[in-house]
């Protein structure tokens, strides 16, 4: 694939978490999605669940992790990209390094809690970053959500 291909397919899959975040939203959760892609099919998609479960951990990446295993019927996601909306926490960068997921797409950073920060050798020693995808976007749905709140 070519660089202006994949910068393509990764905004493709974006917009798919984005969908993703808005249903978080719709539901009173924090608006974060995910997706999972292996080998260029979407095999799973989540959202932040954290209140609707009353679960600290039911972010939007350990949901998706979680289905795309039972759907791939394997622990390892080895060949996946996950796609998320904005960069993981730290809890979940360990999911995903134990995972062993091969590629982390994400759009908004989290300069609070973002694993960058907090955890940045937590990812397998072998997993690839892009960060920044549609970002601006993802950042508006966070910023909209808490500004709601307030």
């Amino acid at each position: 694939m070519t660089e202006e291909e994949q910068i393509k397919a990764d905004e493709q899959y974006m917009r798919r978490a984005l969908a993703e975040a808005g249903l978080a939203m719709a539901a009173g959760e924090i608006p974060v999605g995910a997706v999972v892609v292996c080998r260029g099919r979407i095999v799973s998609r989540a959202h932040n669940l954290t209140e609707t479960l009353c679960d600290v951990t039911a972010h939007a990446e350990m949901q998706a992790i979680t289905a795309a295993a039972n759907t791939l019927g394997g622990k390892y996601l080895t060949d996946c990209t996950l796609y998320v909306t904005v960069e993981p926490c730290a809890m979940c960068a360990g999911a995903i390094g134990w995972a062993q997921v091969s590629r982390v797409v994400y759009g908004a950073s989290d300069e609070k809690r973002g694993y960058t920060l907090l955890a940045p050798r937590a990812l397998h020693p072998k997993c690839s970053v892009t960060g920044g995808v549609l970002a601006e976007e993802c950042a508006r749905l966070m910023k909209e959500f808490f500004a709601a709140r307030r």
